[in-house]
């Protein structure tokens, strides 16, 4: 079972709240009755939100004046920011969202006296991978931890398992054949497994209410640990 702190109040910043990850966090922040003020930075909205905990703002991720502002008085950022289909862009359109706007966020995060920051990302990555996206992404959490927030917490899930088909055929296949690889991922091979996406959400917004640490790798058994489900 995950150590939980039983006095936390949480005050969060979140960017990246519209994806499939985003979507399963903010709904269980909005179950925490620790949650003090969450604000959502975003493109566009998400409808019927009623909780008068949130606050919404619509910005443009590839501009840190238009957000800075709204980041004072936060102690913890989330950022589940990311695109579903490296494969469908460029890479240099990939770099531009998921690793300068982030790390902008990140910078502005820190700026706005941010403490904590947790981050959506890979299982394997390495500033030194010759796999471009992996690189990319290691590369994004060096320049993070350069930052020196009070503590970083990043997610490595390997394949995030929706319960929809959301990118076509391949995903489609993908999605269906996954689950027969988990009895052959055991042992140090456990990071690989695939990862439902409500579990992921659950445990990025669990993770707020665990003792701080100053660098956090969090993978498969952690995800379950933090949802105390397996």
């Amino acid at each position: 079972m995950a150590t939980i702190l039983p006095t936390t109040s949480l005050s969060v910043v979140m960017m990246g709240a519209t994806g499939a990850v985003g979507t399963e966090a903010l709904k269980k922040l909005r179950q925490m009755p620790e949650l003090q003020q969450l604000s959502l930075l975003g493109r566009r909205e998400i409808p019927n939100l009623p909780t008068p905990l949130i606050r919404q703002y619509k910005i443009d991720i590839f501009e840190a004046n238009s957000y800075q502002k709204y980041l004072e008085g936060h102690q913890f950022a989330i950022c589940t920011l990311g695109v579903g289909q490296p494969s469908k862009i460029s890479k240099e359109e990939f770099l531009r969202i998921d690793q300068q706007a982030v790390l902008d966020f990140a910078k502005a995060c820190k700026a706005a006296g941010v403490q904590h920051f947790s981050l959506l990302s890979s299982v394997g990555i390495d500033a030194n991978s010759s796999s471009f996206f992996l690189r990319a992404k290691g590369e994004l959490v060096a320049a993070i931890i350069a930052l020196d927030f009070e503590s970083f917490n990043v997610f490595q899930p390997s394949m995030i398992l929706t319960p929809e088909n959301r990118y076509g055929i391949l995903q489609g296949i993908t999605l269906a054949v996954w689950p027969f690889f988990k009895p052959l991922l055991f042992g140090s091979l456990r990071k690989y497994r695939g990862i439902p996406v409500s579990i992921l959400g659950q445990a990025i917004a669990t993770n707020l209410l665990a003792p701080p640490k100053k660098l956090r790798y969090l993978t498969w058994d952690d995800f379950y640990q933090l949802t105390e489900k397996e």
